[in-house]
């Protein structure tokens, strides 16, 4: 989680408060991902819940120094995710428990099975908070948010030296060497993909705009940060719905335009039938109809 550590500075006031502003509003967009990814990641995975709470503390000023460049410090928040890990005492080697467990017994096998899920999910969670931080610093410089610009190694830049180094543990007390890479790229891209879903960054900008309008709260409590998640992810669904079924109305209007018009000269052979129409997505529907129009704008010069 992204922490602040500054200190007074009334000369460069613009400094200070531009400086601020950002602070805040990448602190809470690292708390509202991390939020999201216990709440929606776990649900999707029918994992049971986990108690998290958000809260605010006081921040001290910017000095012109700190203005420069992004400095996390231990303390000093200014909204914290606290909670939200599955495991919070590791073994020191789940690996070879695992082994030794499951050798005779295979009853254990599904226990270690359900326990190596929830190991992955806390790893997943911990990236995902350092991710949307960044995905909002893309968007707002209006950057690209792909794999190759935001890896692994740049999380540090989104106050994220803190969840690596215990993501690191996770994977000293887990995996093998030689599978703790190919494992954390594998969890990297799940976390990745998760924050580049439009339903979830949907949800994770309502709650980020909450926490930063919540001036007078000390804490966000559990059960509103997951109320709050999934009455956006309702009504995303319900507003994507509504523009779907536009477009699909659309589609039919002007399929059958096209039809009527110019059904005669169209050969059957182009002619996708009916099975074809309704097994294509909405992709698919939008590809077809800019090819029907090519293929109008053509046979009207033709007749001209």
């Amino acid at each position: 989680m992204p922490v602040l550590n500054m200190k007074r500075n009334k000369i460069f006031p613009s400094i200070h408060q531009d400086k601020l502003k950002e602070y805040k509003q990448r602190a809470a967009f690292h708390a509202a991902g991390y939020a999201a990814a216990i709440h929606l990641n776990n649900k999707a995975k029918h994992l049971p819940p986990v108690l998290l709470n958000i809260f605010f503390k006081e921040m001290d000023c910017i000095t012109v120094a700190d203005g420069v460049t992004y400095h996390p410090a231990p303390n000093n928040y200014v909204a914290q995710a606290e909670g939200g890990r599955f495991i919070e005492l590791l073994p020191d080697s789940v690996d070879r428990l695992a082994r030794e467990l499951t050798k005779h017994n295979e009853a254990m096998v599904q226990l270690v099975e359900d326990y190596r899920l929830i190991f992955e999910a806390d790893i997943v969670n911990l990236l995902i908070g350092p991710l949307a931080e960044a995905k909002y610093i893309a968007d707002i410089d209006d950057e690209l948010f792909n794999h190759r610009l935001v890896n692994l190694n740049a999380l540090k830049n989104y106050g994220g030296d803190f969840g690596l180094a215990l993501i690191n543990e996770y994977l000293q007390s887990f995996f093998a060497d030689k599978q703790k890479n190919e494992k954390l790229d594998a969890l990297f891209t799940e976390a990745f993909d998760f924050v580049n879903n439009d339903i979830h960054w949907a949800a994770i900008t309502k709650l980020a705009h909450h926490i930063l309008g919540s001036h007078r709260e000390n804490i966000i409590c559990c059960e509103e940060i997951n109320l709050m998640l999934d009455q956006s992810i309702a009504q995303f669904k319900d507003r994507r719905g509504k523009a779907r079924h536009r477009d699909n109305e659309w589609f039919k209007v002007t399929a059958h335009h096209i039809k009527a018009s110019y059904a005669k000269s169209l050969k059957s052979a182009d002619r996708p039938s009916q099975a074809v129409l309704n097994s294509m997505d909405h992709a698919e529907k939008d590809a077809l109809i800019f090819e029907l129009f090519d293929w109008l704008e053509g046979l009207e010069g033709q007749e001209s």
